[in-house]
């Protein structure tokens, strides 16, 4: 796998969306996962990190038809966890009910290489752990991940994480105060975001808009997928998404839904 910001010849197609999402959220949370220190299995049908007791495992479906062995290799993986089971199925097709997980669905969308507008607020890529600090605090409050309180700064995004290839993390400032970051991955041509997120004080301030411009505005010349939910959709349809798919999610019941 390739990563870096070069442009593509063939511009991704909506029939191309689930794969090029699969294969950018295994590198994402490849990258992550070795950061953290944790066991990285990649089989031909899926990739799953296996985490401690507070981040837990992941699982990235990577094709629409996993054999027996590898269906019966996961399971077991989910079985066995320390932590909460979090699993992304951006094929809809692999079911996962056996495990006791409870599911939904969210839209892959695709947006075409173009420019965007210039964010109104401060947008800075982090280089400082302070930063990335923020970044992280801002994910764990937004996203209400309650298995990352009490806070251990660095356990959602190493420092490490800054300097994986094609990583890079996002924050948007509202009045000097850090109050919105993503996490924006370029790899083989395509870019993804993810934990899009803005602390609950600045809500309704165009905070999650200027991160994602300022998180956009290099990539003019590549196509870019995310996984939306319902609240975040609106959002992305004004930047130029369309939603291509529907991505089924699995977790364990007590799991807050995440990106």
């Amino acid at each position: 796998m390739t990563t870096g910001s070069t442009s593509t010849d063939h511009p991704t197609s909506v029939a191309e969306a689930p794969m090029r999402q699969a294969r950018n959220s295994a590198a994402f949370w490849t990258a992550i996962g070795r950061c953290r220190g944790h066991e990285v299995i990649r089989r031909r049908g899926f990739v799953a990190v296996d985490g401690d007791e507070r981040a837990g495992l992941r699982i990235l479906i990577q094709e629409p038809d996993l054999d027996p062995g590898e269906l019966a290799e996961l399971s077991e993986l989910a079985r066995h966890a320390a932590g909460p089971v979090n699993a992304e199925d951006p094929f809809n097709s692999t079911d996962l009910r056996h495990l006791g997980l409870r599911d939904w669905q969210m839209p892959i969308m695709l947006r075409p290489p173009g420019p965007v507008g210039e964010p109104v607020l401060d947008v800075i890529r982090v280089r400082r752990p302070e930063d990335l600090q923020a970044a992280e605090r801002i994910v764990i409050e937004g996203f209400e991940l309650a298995v990352f309180e009490p806070y251990r700064p660095g356990e959602l995004f190493p420092m490490a994480l800054i300097g994986q290839p094609g990583v890079d993390v996002f924050v948007a400032s509202h009045d000097g105060v850090a109050a919105g970051a993503c996490v924006r991955l370029v790899a083989d041509g395509v870019a993804s975001h993810y934990w899009v997120g803005t602390s609950p004080t600045f809500r309704s301030r165009g905070v999650g808009r200027a991160v994602m411009l300022g998180s956009l505005a290099d990539l003019a010349d590549l196509p870019a997928t995310l996984t939306a939910s319902r609240l975040g959709r609106p959002l992305y349809e004004s930047l130029g998404y369309t939603a291509a798919t529907l991505s089924t999610w699995w977790a364990s019941p007590q799991v807050t839904a995440s990106r």
